[in-house]
Protein backbone atom coordinates (compact mmCIF):
# COMPACT_ATOMS: atom_id res chain seq x y z
CA UNK A 1 0.00 0.00 0.00
CA UNK A 2 2.62 2.42 0.96
CA UNK A 3 4.17 1.78 -2.56
CA UNK A 4 1.40 2.62 -4.19
CA UNK A 5 1.13 5.69 -2.73
CA UNK A 6 4.32 6.93 -3.31
CA UNK A 7 3.13 5.74 -6.91
CA UNK A 8 0.54 8.03 -7.16
CA UNK A 9 2.73 11.30 -5.62
CA UNK A 10 5.27 11.05 -8.13
CA UNK A 11 2.81 10.66 -10.85
CA UNK A 12 0.69 14.14 -9.67
CA UNK A 13 4.23 15.14 -9.14
CA UNK A 14 5.12 14.46 -12.62
CA UNK A 15 1.77 16.13 -14.08
CA UNK A 16 2.33 19.29 -12.54
CA UNK A 17 2.84 21.77 -15.17
CA UNK A 18 6.50 22.73 -15.67
CA UNK A 19 5.48 26.77 -15.17
CA UNK A 20 3.74 26.11 -12.15
CA UNK A 21 7.14 24.27 -10.49
CA UNK A 22 9.67 26.60 -12.05
CA UNK A 23 7.86 30.10 -11.00
CA UNK A 24 8.74 28.99 -7.33
CA UNK A 25 12.24 28.52 -7.89
CA UNK A 26 13.41 31.98 -6.76
CA UNK A 27 15.80 32.00 -3.53
CA UNK A 28 14.04 33.34 -0.44
CA UNK A 29 16.17 36.55 -0.85
CA UNK A 30 15.10 37.33 -4.11
CA UNK A 31 12.92 40.14 -2.71
CA UNK A 32 14.17 40.46 0.73
CA UNK A 33 15.07 43.58 2.19
CA UNK A 34 18.16 44.83 2.46
CA UNK A 35 19.68 46.48 5.45
CA UNK A 36 21.47 49.91 5.48
CA UNK A 37 25.58 49.38 5.66
CA UNK A 38 27.37 51.49 7.74
CA UNK A 39 29.69 53.68 6.00
CA UNK A 40 33.27 53.51 6.76
CA UNK A 41 34.64 56.38 8.44
CA UNK A 42 36.32 58.57 6.24
CA UNK A 43 39.46 60.65 7.18
CA UNK A 44 39.07 64.40 8.21
CA UNK A 45 40.23 66.70 5.36
CA UNK A 46 39.83 69.83 7.52
CA UNK A 47 36.74 70.80 5.60
CA UNK A 48 33.11 71.20 6.62
CA UNK A 49 31.35 69.49 4.71
CA UNK A 50 32.69 65.58 4.50
CA UNK A 51 32.08 62.80 1.82
CA UNK A 52 28.87 61.66 3.79
CA UNK A 53 27.06 65.33 3.42
CA UNK A 54 24.17 65.53 1.51
CA UNK A 55 22.44 68.79 0.16
CA UNK A 56 19.26 70.30 1.34
CA UNK A 57 17.91 70.28 -1.43
CA UNK A 58 17.35 66.34 -1.47
CA UNK A 59 15.54 66.57 1.69
CA UNK A 60 14.79 62.87 2.87
CA UNK A 61 14.76 61.69 -0.38
CA UNK A 62 15.79 58.01 -0.19
CA UNK A 63 18.95 57.30 -2.61
CA UNK A 64 21.07 54.88 -0.67
CA UNK A 65 20.90 50.91 0.16
CA UNK A 66 18.51 50.50 2.54
CA UNK A 67 16.41 53.67 1.73
CA UNK A 68 12.43 52.98 1.74
CA UNK A 69 10.68 53.69 -1.42
CA UNK A 70 6.94 53.35 -1.80
CA UNK A 71 6.08 51.92 -4.98
CA UNK A 72 2.49 52.74 -6.49
CA UNK A 73 0.80 50.01 -8.69
CA UNK A 74 -0.85 51.41 -11.28
CA UNK A 75 -0.48 48.61 -13.67
CA UNK A 76 -3.12 48.39 -16.61
CA UNK A 77 -3.01 46.44 -19.42
CA UNK A 78 -5.24 45.50 -22.31
CA UNK A 79 -4.54 43.41 -25.86
CA UNK A 80 -7.05 42.44 -28.60
CA UNK A 81 -6.37 40.23 -31.34
CA UNK A 82 -8.77 39.57 -34.36
CA UNK A 83 -8.46 37.63 -38.14
CA UNK A 84 -10.71 36.04 -40.16
CA UNK A 85 -10.01 34.03 -43.60
CA UNK A 86 -12.76 32.58 -46.27
CA UNK A 87 -11.70 30.73 -49.74
CA UNK A 88 -13.77 29.75 -52.01
CA UNK A 89 -13.62 27.85 -54.98
CA UNK A 90 -16.23 26.32 -57.65
CA UNK A 91 -15.54 24.66 -60.77
CA UNK A 92 -18.04 22.74 -63.60
CA UNK A 93 -17.47 21.12 -66.82
CA UNK A 94 -20.19 19.49 -69.21
CA UNK A 95 -19.56 18.02 -72.67
CA UNK A 96 -22.17 17.36 -75.29
CA UNK A 97 -22.16 13.88 -76.59
CA UNK A 98 -23.06 13.88 -80.99
CA UNK A 99 -26.64 12.78 -81.95
CA UNK A 100 -24.96 10.26 -83.98
CA UNK A 101 -22.81 7.31 -84.29
CA UNK A 102 -21.40 5.12 -81.51
CA UNK A 103 -21.33 8.51 -78.52
CA UNK A 104 -24.75 9.13 -79.18
CA UNK A 105 -25.26 6.44 -76.51
CA UNK A 106 -24.14 8.86 -73.63
CA UNK A 107 -26.71 11.78 -72.20
CA UNK A 108 -25.13 14.75 -71.98
CA UNK A 109 -25.78 14.28 -68.07
CA UNK A 110 -23.33 11.25 -67.52
CA UNK A 111 -20.38 13.82 -68.90
CA UNK A 112 -20.96 16.67 -66.79
CA UNK A 113 -18.69 16.96 -63.88
CA UNK A 114 -18.57 19.88 -60.94
CA UNK A 115 -17.07 20.34 -58.10
CA UNK A 116 -17.26 23.41 -55.09
CA UNK A 117 -14.84 24.16 -52.34
CA UNK A 118 -15.50 26.15 -49.19
CA UNK A 119 -13.21 27.62 -45.98
CA UNK A 120 -13.98 30.19 -43.30
CA UNK A 121 -12.36 30.63 -40.53
CA UNK A 122 -12.17 33.01 -37.77
CA UNK A 123 -10.70 34.16 -34.16
CA UNK A 124 -10.60 36.40 -31.63
CA UNK A 125 -8.24 36.75 -28.67
CA UNK A 126 -8.58 39.08 -25.82
CA UNK A 127 -6.70 39.74 -22.54
CA UNK A 128 -6.94 42.64 -19.64
CA UNK A 129 -5.34 43.04 -16.51
CA UNK A 130 -5.46 45.68 -13.54
CA UNK A 131 -3.22 45.72 -10.40
CA UNK A 132 -3.24 48.91 -8.08
CA UNK A 133 -2.31 49.69 -4.36
CA UNK A 134 1.05 50.28 -2.78
CA UNK A 135 4.21 48.21 -1.95
CA UNK A 136 7.18 49.32 0.52
CA UNK A 137 10.91 47.82 -0.96
CA UNK A 138 14.33 48.54 -0.13
CA UNK A 139 17.09 50.30 -2.11
CA UNK A 140 18.92 47.04 -2.65
CA UNK A 141 21.99 48.56 -4.62
CA UNK A 142 23.19 51.84 -5.98
CA UNK A 143 25.09 51.90 -9.52
CA UNK A 144 26.80 54.61 -10.93
CA UNK A 145 25.59 56.11 -13.48
CA UNK A 146 22.53 56.96 -10.77
CA UNK A 147 20.33 53.98 -11.05
CA UNK A 148 18.81 52.09 -8.55
CA UNK A 149 17.89 48.54 -7.93
CA UNK A 150 15.12 48.09 -5.78
CA UNK A 151 13.10 45.19 -4.20
CA UNK A 152 10.55 43.89 -1.56
CA UNK A 153 7.61 42.04 -1.07
CA UNK A 154 4.26 42.32 1.13
CA UNK A 155 2.94 39.45 2.48
CA UNK A 156 -0.61 38.76 3.87
CA UNK A 157 -1.37 36.48 5.94
CA UNK A 158 -5.74 36.14 6.00
CA UNK A 159 -7.94 33.36 7.25
CA UNK A 160 -7.79 31.49 4.35
CA UNK A 161 -4.82 31.74 2.71
CA UNK A 162 -1.98 33.74 2.28
CA UNK A 163 -1.50 36.25 -0.40
CA UNK A 164 1.92 37.85 -1.14
CA UNK A 165 3.01 40.82 -3.85
CA UNK A 166 6.77 40.74 -4.47
CA UNK A 167 8.40 43.40 -7.07
CA UNK A 168 11.75 44.20 -8.45
CA UNK A 169 13.68 46.31 -10.97
CA UNK A 170 15.59 49.77 -11.82
CA UNK A 171 14.59 52.93 -10.84
CA UNK A 172 15.73 56.29 -11.60
CA UNK A 173 17.02 59.14 -8.30
CA UNK A 174 15.05 61.48 -10.79
CA UNK A 175 11.48 59.50 -10.53
CA UNK A 176 11.38 59.74 -7.02
CA UNK A 177 8.82 62.19 -5.24
CA UNK A 178 9.95 64.32 -2.62
CA UNK A 179 8.02 61.55 -0.18
CA UNK A 180 9.67 58.61 -1.36
CA UNK A 181 7.34 57.53 -3.99
CA UNK A 182 7.20 56.29 -7.40
CA UNK A 183 5.15 55.08 -9.74
CA UNK A 184 5.50 50.97 -11.27
CA UNK A 185 5.54 52.05 -15.13
CA UNK A 186 8.70 53.91 -14.28
CA UNK A 187 9.92 50.82 -12.97
CA UNK A 188 12.51 49.41 -15.68
CA UNK A 189 13.10 45.44 -15.62
CA UNK A 190 10.04 45.57 -13.31
CA UNK A 191 9.40 41.62 -11.69
CA UNK A 192 5.59 42.29 -10.41
CA UNK A 193 4.46 38.69 -8.75
CA UNK A 194 1.26 38.15 -7.27
CA UNK A 195 0.61 34.94 -5.62
CA UNK A 196 -1.35 33.13 -3.26
CA UNK A 197 -1.48 30.08 -1.15
CA UNK A 198 -4.21 28.50 0.72
CA UNK A 199 -7.92 26.74 0.02
CA UNK A 200 -8.72 29.63 -2.03
CA UNK A 201 -6.23 29.59 -4.72
CA UNK A 202 -6.65 25.68 -4.48
CA UNK A 203 -10.16 25.95 -5.42
CA UNK A 204 -9.22 27.90 -8.65
CA UNK A 205 -6.97 25.26 -10.08
CA UNK A 206 -7.28 22.26 -11.83
CA UNK A 207 -7.07 18.46 -10.11
CA UNK A 208 -3.91 16.40 -11.16
CA UNK A 209 -6.06 14.24 -13.13
CA UNK A 210 -8.15 16.77 -14.59
CA UNK A 211 -4.51 17.83 -15.88
CA UNK A 212 -3.69 14.46 -17.33
CA UNK A 213 -7.30 13.81 -19.05
CA UNK A 214 -6.54 17.89 -20.39
CA UNK A 215 -3.08 16.63 -20.98
CA UNK A 216 -4.01 13.23 -23.23
CA UNK A 217 -7.35 14.20 -24.58
CA UNK A 218 -7.13 14.93 -28.89
CA UNK A 219 -10.68 17.27 -28.17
Amino acid sequence: MPRRLSKMALLALALTPAPALAKDKLPPEAFAATVPVAPAPLPGNGSIFQGSYVPLTSGGRAGQVGDIVTIQLVERTAATKSNAAGTQRDGNIGLTPPATGPLSLFNPSDIAMGGGQQFKGKGDASQSNALSGEVSVTIAAVYPNGTMLVRGEKLLTLNRGDERVQISGIIRAIDISPDNRILSTRVADANIRYVGKGEIARASQQGWLQRFFAIISPF
